[in-house]
C-alpha cells in the first residue's frame, strides 16, 4: 500500500487496517523468535507501514480540530 492509497481510504477503514496490521506484525515477530523467517525484512516493512498509517490518522486528527 502506497502513501496515495492510504490517503484515499476513510478514517474508519484506516483504523480497521491498522488493527489488523498490528495483529499480523505481532504474530510475525512471535513466529520469527521461534524459528527464523525466510524474509526477515518483512518485519521492518510491516513496522514502517504501520507507522505510515498512524501518521495519516494523526494528521487527519489534527486537521479536524
Amino acid at each position: 500500500m502506497k502513501k496515495e492509497e492510504i490517503k484515499e481510504l476513510s478514517t474508519a477503514d484506516l483504523k480497521e487496517r491498522l488493527a489488523e496490521m498490528e495483529k499480523d506484525y505481532l504474530q510475525l515477530k512471535v513466529n520469527h523468535s521461534v524459528s527464523p523467517l525466510d524474509n526477515p525484512a518483512k518485519i521492518t516493512a510491516d513496522r514502517k507501514m504501520i507507522a505510515r498509517v498512524k501518521t495519516e490518522l494523526r494528521q487527519r486528527e489534527l486537521n479536524n480540530k
